[in-house]
Formats: C-alpha cells, structure tokens, sequence
C-alpha cells in the first residue's frame, strides 16, 4: 500500500470540464508543481517541501489518471532534496527520457524531464531549479533560429511555454493555442511539429478566417472532378497533402458550423470523405488549433460545437502577450532590426535609449507581429536617412499615443496625434534642458539627437533657446 501524502488534491480536468488544460494557479506555481497529460484529461498538483506523490487509476491517488494504459498504483514521485520518481510495479511500466526505469528503483529526475506513466506524460515544475537548468524548447529551437522565426524565449512566462510544448509534443495529443493577435502562436505550433515524430513530415497550416465557406470544405477535405461548377480535375483537400504530419487551423473559431461537424467526424473516424466522393480515406495527421477568441464562451453561445472543442482541446497552451514580457522587446527590436537591414544589403542600426525606453512604455497591443513592423519601418526610415542609430524621430506616431483602456472614452479626434506627440516631445526637451541647467550641448547627448537637431526642435515647438547662463528655458 502506498503511503499517501498530506498534500492538496490535484486539480483535475475531465473532458466534460476542461476549459482550461494548462493550470494557472500562481500560488501552486511559486511551491512548484507536478503536470500530468493523457488523451482525454490533465492533472496538476503543487510539490510539497518533502515528501511523495502518487499516480495511478484508483481515485485514491494524489494523482488521479483515468486512461487504461496506466496501473491502479502506478508510480511515486519522492520529493526531498533529490526528487525520484519510482515504478510501483506497474504493467506498462515507467519511462524517464524514453527509458523503462526497473521497478522498486526511484530513478532521479529533474525539472524539464519527460516522464512516460504508462501513457500518460508528467512534466516538473520545480522553483529550486534555474530557468537556464530546466532544459527549456529554447535551448533546442535556438535564440538565433528563434529570433528569424520571430520569438526570443527569454521571459520566465514563455520558459514555461516552451518547456510544456517540449512535454506535449511527442505525444499524439491534439493542442490548441490561445493568445492574442500576433503573439506567435503559430511559432508555438510549428515548435510542437518540430519536436514530434512527425517532423519529418508536412506541416500544412490553414486560416480558418482567411477563406469563405463555400471553398472552406474543399479546401480541407478536398473534392472529386465534377464535384461543383469548375471542378474539372480531382483534388486533395489538406487533411489528405497533411498526411502523416500536423494540420495547423489557425482562427479555427471561425469555423462555420458546417465545416466544424465534418470535421468533427475526421477528427473522430480518421477518415475524409471528398466533396463528392462516395467512399471515405484514411488520414493520419495531428491537429493543432489557434485562436484569440474565447471558445469557452463560443461554446456557451452555441457559434462553436462544444464536442469538437473537446476533441481538439487534449491541451490549451497560453501564448503571454508581449506586453507582460518586455524583457524581450530589444532582443526582438535588435533581431528585427538585423533582419531588415540584412536585406537592405546595410549594418544594422543601433536602438537608442530615447526610442527604447519608448518601446518599453508602447502596450503592443499587435503584439510581436506590431513589433516587427515598427522596427522594419524605423530601419527604412533611419538608413535612408542616413544614420546609423534608431531614434524617437523612427518610430510612428501612435507609439507616443498614451494607451487607453477598453472602457475609457476615447480623446476626441480633432486632438490628433500630432498634437500627443508633440507635447509628449516638449515635455522630454523640456525635462532634459533643466536637468542639464539650459546646456544645450549636454541636453541634446541625454536625449540621443544632435545638437543642431535639438535647436531645430526647439524653434519648431516656439521655445527659446536658452544662452549661457541663462539657465533653463521656461515652461
């Protein structure tokens, strides 16, 4: 009889009750924490200081895991100053690495580590561990790889994206990935394919929004000649050129329910029946979905089929939102930025503090794919003017635009944007001359432009300049 833990039950999500996979518990994050996946279900349990978790069937276990490949008392987790996982002798055994470990030998494992009970996959959270030692997706897609591709996985946040897209991946489990626009969700999916074994094979993306729904069936299940009007030849649809690899439905929430119910029954049979074919094929192929809607609330409201949802959400990755990680907006700036001039046949222009700091401030509300296009701009801008450094001048005007809140009132239009950047660039003339007591020179260093460039300000805003002694000019 195992002994059991005075720990709290795992949360655990059945299929019936799932509309959140990945668990978001911050305090259970901060103790660390043990996550558990299988088709059909997740678990997740905060580690104790000391002592052990159990898994297996029996409802009894710290641990629940309903899936038939999995023994009533299947393993034990020792957590101390080593953590151990150990096989309670259970049938199909228990894997670290993809190694069946003996039975009755806790076997040392470490945070980041795949570990197989019977068919269902544990991760390790563990807050002891360095984010650098926790093995991360990171280490295997590469800083520079990433960075062409358009993410820099420095935040502790997507750290802990990418090490749950690690554990995911090699298992035949469908994900969808949630975040808003232009966060890189499709990045995510790509590294899930990467790390599956079916990287070897296509991975075919289609957006859901991007196509009507008349040519929306053919395009996923493909057509026979004479189908429709036009379909003078027969062809596969995407599911059938996807074969033995990923489908990626980008926007799948805007799926009309139509197309949702057939795919529901591929998802279901393994099987695609052709617009107008009359026998069904095989597919083998892994689905991963995105979105930035709510498909909780979708389902809620009936626009969204509530059985596909669960058949496409075996687990829910969060993409975090630029704005909660800005620790990577100048590595990304810097990348972007690399990349832009690269093509220009140019070195890459430096940032500046004064656009960086503007950068920080700046909610991204287009997230990555706003950042890129900003930097891209600022390069063209910057180069073509023949500097060799980014400056407040490079960037549009809506970055000096304060952020307003969804359910603030707007500022009327006759303000302009004009008018909040311009007062936005007094008011940074203006602090830096009294902070360098009317010294132009010293001013115009603090605030990254020349000289001449701060008197041309200066003249365009009215403001006098100030002489010698003088002192600052007056607000």
């Amino acid at each position: 009889m195992v002994g059991r833990s005075t720990m709290p039950p795992a949360t655990r999500h059945d299929p019936e009750d799932r509309t959140k996979t990945q668990v978001e518990d911050r305090a259970s994050e901060r103790k660390g924490r043990v996550l558990v996946f299988w088709e059909g279900g997740s678990a997740a349990a905060p580690l104790p200081p000391a002592g052990q978790i159990s898994f297996g069937r029996a409802t009894d276990c710290d641990v629940p895991i309903d899936h038939a490949s999995v023994s009533r008392r299947h393993a034990l987790l020792h957590v101390g100053a080593v953590i151990a996982i150990e096989d309670l002798g259970s049938s199909n055994g228990t894997r670290v690495a993809g190694q069946r470990i003996a039975p009755r030998v806790p076997m040392a494992v470490a945070p980041g580590d795949l570990v197989e009970i019977g068919g269902a996959m544990m991760l390790l959270e563990h807050p002891g561990a360095a984010a650098e030692t926790q093995r991360p997706l990171a280490g295997q897609v590469g800083v520079h790889a990433a960075a062409a591709a358009g993410a820099i996985i420095q935040h502790e946040s997507m750290l802990r994206v990418f090490r749950l897209l690690e554990l995911v991946a090699p298992s035949h489990l469908s994900v969808i990935v949630l975040g808003e626009t232009g966060v890189g969700k499709e990045l995510a999916a790509q590294a899930v394919h990467q790390r599956s074994a079916r990287a070897q094979r296509p991975f075919v993306r289609l957006n859901c929004a991007a196509l009507p729904e008349a040519l929306l069936e053919s395009e996923l299940f493909g057509h026979e000649r004479g189908a429709f009007t036009g379909a003078l030849t027969a062809k596969p649809g995407l599911l059938e050129a996807a074969e033995g690899g990923t489908v990626f439905l980008d926007e799948v929430a805007e799926l009309p329910l139509s197309a949702q119910a057939k795919l529901l029954r591929a998802l279901e049979s393994r099987e695609l029946l052709r617009v107008g074919g009359l026998a069904p094929r095989p597919i083998d192929v892994r689905f991963v979905a995105a979105t930035h809607r709510d498909l909780p609330a979708r389902v809620a409201d009936g626009s969204f089929r509530q059985d596909l949802y669960f058949r496409l959400n075996g687990v829910s990755i969060t993409i975090p939102p630029l704005r909660e990680r800005t620790s990577e907006i100048g590595p990304l700036a810097a990348a972007f930025a690399a990349g832009a001039a690269a093509a220009m046949g140019r070195a890459a222009p430096a940032l500046r503090a004064d656009a960086m700091d503007l950068l920080l401030m700046h909610p991204w509300p287009g997230n990555i794919r706003e950042l890129r296009n900003v930097i891209e701009r600022a390069v063209v801008v910057c180069l073509g003017d023949g500097r060799d450094t980014i400056g407040v001048e490079d960037l549009p005007a809506e970055l000096f635009v304060p952020h307003r809140g969804a359910t603030e009132t707007p500022a009327p239009v006759e303000a302009g944007l004009q008018n909040d950047l311009d007062a936005l660039e007094r008011r940074r003339i203006l602090d830096a001359l009294e902070r360098c007591g009317g010294h132009q020179g010293r001013a115009a260093e603090m605030l990254g432009i020349s000289r001449r460039t701060l008197l041309s300000r200066l003249d365009s805003h009215g403001l006098p300049r100030p002489r010698k002694g003088q002192g600052p000019v007056k607000r």
